[in-house]
């Protein structure tokens, strides 16, 4: 009986600890959404829980506008993703310190705040220009000159005069809406502030969060911009959503798409029919031999969660468990940040940035130095005037610069 009751209590020491009916995740990857439900799924069986996987981003928008809602409506996730420090600084009140936890050993990039760990890293990532190797070399380009401005810009003129010849419908896949504005306003805003820097720099971050702005850079930049949306399919550059960009690609309708190696989940077919891999972007006069790669986002716990135990178990066993190690990699086909997960990634382009990353040749991501209010209402739409075509490149510049300028002065 004794040995009962001992059973029993451990049982319930187990069920008041795991047990607390339902865990809520908010994440920003879309592209990840049926693996990751699936994962929780099974980790919610094993653990007595219902696990509730809430998925923002893509062409439903930023998380920000959907975390304050919940915020406000006392809704808040147990565990919710945030992509840097301007992101941190806006919910740090809230944000549970995680210094203590088993998987910060394994890693050397969680997210850091006055020598505490806050963030549990979600992956490495990266994105330079992708390309079909197949197609290229139809062409009679080699990949490995792509890495300034002019030689992009007479491959890109020889592509485009051969379309028919490749069966392609446009040189690149691109997306520019209002909607895709992380593609345009995040992801290549980057390159105006970190290509051709060593790795961490951030002086032309810092000027331009200053108001000072380097008319030169930001001339390169522009020409870099504009070159991409000229040669851009025109309807997925100002309507597409994230399938149609990535499936553009897929299909072999385009030759370079805008993304990064998170895409990889998206071309498990075409994985087997092309050759694939990333090229610097040529955003400069100059060679930048790098991509740009580094944590994409963190989970953070809910401080105020009534489920912290349970949320903590969640993010170790990702790292500590051989089904969460497979979840990362082999199902959501993402670069683990974690040293002892032994798994490799599987899609071309999550190998090409392991390529880069052991070669040296990266460049940070800075955008996140910035507010998501100043790069999703202020930023994203210059760029999107921009692609339709309602603002020159001389206005174009004009805009930017007065944005970093007003940004300066709040």
């Amino acid at each position: 009986m004794k040995r009962f009751m001992l059973a029993f209590m451990a049982l319930l020491t187990v069920t008041a600890a795991f047990g607390a009916g339902k865990l809520t995740l908010m994440q920003n990857k879309p592209e990840i959404d049926a693996q990751l439900k699936a994962y929780a799924a099974t980790w919610g069986q094993k653990n007595g829980v219902t696990v509730v996987i809430k998925s923002i981003g893509g062409t439903s928008g930023g998380m920000g506008p959907q975390l304050k809602a919940d915020y406000a409506a006392g809704d808040m996730p147990d565990i919710f993703a945030f992509d840097g420090l301007e992101a941190y600084k806006e919910w740090e009140g809230i944000i549970l310190d995680l210094s203590n936890e088993p998987w910060v050993s394994k890693t050397s990039v969680p997210f850091k705040y006055n020598g505490k760990v806050y963030g549990f890293p979600v992956a490495i990532e990266g994105w330079g220009l992708a390309y079909n190797a197949d197609l290229l070399s139809k062409a009679g380009i080699d990949p490995k000159t792509l890495n300034n401005f002019d030689a992009y810009k007479k491959a890109f003129e020889k592509l485009d005069s051969m379309k028919k010849d490749l069966g392609i419908n446009s040189v690149v896949s691109m997306a520019a809406s209002i909607e895709m504005g992380w593609v345009t306003a995040h992801h290549n805003f980057n390159s105006l502030l970190s290509n051709g820097l060593p790795y961490g720099d951030l002086s032309v971050t810092n000027d331009l969060l200053a108001g000072k702005v380097d008319a030169q850079r930001l001339q390169e930049y522009a020409d870099w911009v504009e070159l991409l949306f000229k040669y851009s399919d025109k309807a997925i550059l100002l309507t597409g959503n994230y399938d149609a960009q990535v499936g553009a690609f897929a299909t072999g309708k385009a030759v370079f798409l805008h993304q990064g190696n998170w895409v990889d989940p998206n071309l498990k077919d075409a994985n087997t029919t092309f050759k694939m891999a990333f090229a610097p972007h040529g955003s400069m006069k100059k060679v930048t031999d790098g991509i740009f790669v580094s944590a994409p986002s963190y989970y953070a716990i809910n401080k105020e969660s009534k489920n912290i135990t349970l949320a903590k178990k969640f993010l170790n066993d990702l790292v500590m468990t051989p089904e969460g190690n497979n979840y990362m990699v082999k199902e959501a086909g993402m670069i683990p940040a974690f040293s002892n997960v032994t798994l490799s990634p599987e899609g071309q382009l999550s190998k090409s940035v392991q390529q880069w990353s052991a070669a040296g040749k990266v460049y940070s991501w800075n955008q996140y130095y910035f507010s998501g209010d100043f790069r999703d209402k202020v930023l994203t739409p210059i760029y999107n005037q921009f692609a339709a075509g309602s603002i020159s490149k001389a206005q174009f510049i004009d805009l930017m610069t007065k944005a970093f300028k007003d940004n300066a002065k709040k």
